[in-house]
């Protein structure tokens, strides 16, 4: 009986890897089709293509395939695919989010507070997540407000200053 549990158990991984590869390829699919502005669209997509999801699976699969959003012409900013080799750097796209979603920083102690437009806040703590910093112990993100954790206190000016640095 034991070995049968865990057959039963790699299987259902197999089933479960297989249908997470179906989902991120629906996301892909669904993203590159239409302009998709948060998570829960994306999760009501999926859903609408008869794929059972939650918030939280959506949120692993964006991170996992990388996706930022991007600033759109009418003011909002929608779910993209990184661009290829070739094209701009990630640092460089980056530094443009940066400039184009943030209106101010300020602190307290060892948290920053990062103000953005409306809507921006998730993608740019993605970004701040992925930082090289090790300074930068994590991001929380509302709509237009992150608040980021500094570890040593000290860094917090140094990390502000590099951050400006982006902004500028």
């Amino acid at each position: 009986m034991e070995f049968l549990r865990g057959v039963e158990k790699e299987v259902a991984g197999k089933r479960g890897s297989q249908l997470k590869t179906l989902r991120q390829m629906k996301i892909l699919e669904i993203i590159r089709t239409e302009r998709v502005r948060t998570q829960e669209e994306l999760a009501d997509r999926l859903r609408r293509a008869g794929l059972s999801v939650t918030q939280a699976t959506v949120s692993r699969d964006i991170k996992e395939l990388k996706l930022v959003k991007v600033p759109a012409s009418d003011g909002d900013a929608y779910y993209s695919q990184p661009q290829e080799a070739g094209g701009v750097s990630q640092w460089d796209r980056l530094r443009r989010y940066m400039r184009d979603s943030v209106v101010s920083f300020d602190y307290s102690e060892n948290i920053l507070v990062v103000k953005t437009l409306p809507g921006t806040a998730m993608a740019v703590a993605a970004a701040l997540d992925a930082l090289p910093w090790p300074e930068m112990v994590g991001a929380v993100a509302g709509d237009d407000a992150i608040l980021v954790v500094i570890k040593p206190k000290e860094a917090v000016g140094d990390v502000i200053r590099r951050l400006r640095e982006m902004t500028s």
